[in-house]
């Protein structure tokens, strides 16, 4: 067996097309857009390739026949601590000995470049995507969740890498009426004039996208485990999303004028996506559009909830929990809700997720090898 640099076109063909061979008999499986995986490996529309490198390949084995893919990858940023790596994009046939063939070429690749560190399987980009291999719950993935089978997590733990950190995901019940504590938390502060909630607006979503970064960077500016997001990039992502976008299900919270909080959620894309083709040509956009218009998913999708240190234990998340579903329930027809993944090493919010009645539907791994010397 042997890697091939994917550099041509047949190449990237046949980079996207292995799942094809992998999940034909998986009905859970939803294949992802191909251009959302490219979007990944193009130097035009990822930023992170301004201070970092990624190279994929595809697996050959003895007969030219495509029997794995890998990518890696490096970001530099000035709050890393030390040099860490990444791998990402793997998918394999059951075979340790071609996992591993993949995973040396890797971390030699890696470790040509002083990375001692390698994370995976990762996005060459924000942690809102492609984060965390499946361990638990192989159910219909959600929009821009890695999916994998069970044996995947032989082939990483047999070749050595051990669980740096769990990401947990729970469905909650829209519906459901809500601990009492937070209706009581929520009528103190809807009488105080310095806080206001507002709801996204498609017509200012560069702003909104700039008081997200804001939030964001804030909220977790101490964790170890989460990068700082750019603002250039983080708005390309809302602008590209804006399609999809639900106004009624994204708000933030402010104070004097300020943003602190925020809380943002997407229709389960995965329910039109999953009925369309992957290459998103002319009539999987139209059938994506009548979907979208004619067949409203149930499904409410969250991705991220914030509050920044400063206003932390003082009650906004259930202010902004409260005003919200309010809004989400009297103007929108969904009626379930699943947390994309909370962290392990986020107490609180898991702590807020258990107060509403949180459910575990589904857990990734995100892994870490050490590159001994």
């Amino acid at each position: 067996m042997y890697l091939r640099k994917v550099i041509t076109k047949k190449d990237i063909r046949l980079f996207l097309d292995l799942p094809d061979k992998t999940y034909k008999d998986n009905s859970n499986y939803i294949k992802p857009l191909d251009r959302d995986i490219e979007e990944v490996f193009d130097l035009n529309k990822n930023i992170h390739f301004q201070n970092g490198v990624c190279e994929r390949w595809i697996l050959m084995n003895k007969n030219n026949e495509v029997i794995g893919r890998i990518a890696s990858f490096i970001i530099n940023t000035e709050t890393e601590k030390s040099k860490t790596g990444g791998i990402g994009f793997f998918e394999c046939v059951d075979s340790q000995k071609a996992a591993n063939y993949m995973f040396d070429y890797c971390k030699e690749w890696l470790h040509n470049q002083g990375i001692k560190i390698i994370d995976g399987p990762i996005n060459f980009g924000n942690r809102m995507q492609w984060w965390g291999l499946l361990i638990h719950g192989y159910q219909t993935p959600l929009y821009r969740m890695n999916y994998n089978p069970p044996y995947y997590q032989k082939l990483f733990e047999s070749y050595g890498f051990e669980i740096y950190f769990l990401q947990n995901c729970y469905a909650i019940d829209l519906k459901a009426k809500l601990p009492q504590k937070f209706y009581t938390i929520n009528d103190l502060l809807t009488t105080n004039p310095s806080y206001e909630l507002r709801q996204l607006s498609k017509n200012n979503i560069t702003e909104f996208a700039k008081d997200f970064a804001t939030i964001y960077n804030k909220a977790w500016q101490n964790n170890q485990h989460e990068k700082i997001l750019n603002i250039k990039q983080i708005t390309r992502t809302f602008k590209a999303m804006r399609p999809v976008i639900d106004e009624k299900t994204v708000w933030f919270v402010y104070h004097n004028n300020q943003p602190i909080g925020c809380w943002l959620n997407l229709p389960n894309l995965n329910d039109y996506f999953g009925k369309v083709s992957s290459r998103f040509g002319i009539f999987s956009m139209l059938k994506f559009l009548m979907l979208q218009k004619f067949c409203k998913t149930k499904k409410l999708v969250g991705l991220v909830f914030g509050i920044i240190p400063e206003f932390q234990n003082k009650g906004i998340d259930a202010y902004l929990i409260v005003k919200a579903l309010e809004m989400i329930n009297l103007e929108t027809t969904y009626d379930t809700y699943e947390v994309q993944w909370i962290g392990d090493f986020n107490p609180k919010m898991s702590k807020i997720i258990e107060n509403l009645s949180g459910n575990l539907t589904r857990t990734l791994s995100t892994y870490r090898y050490i590159i001994k010397v």
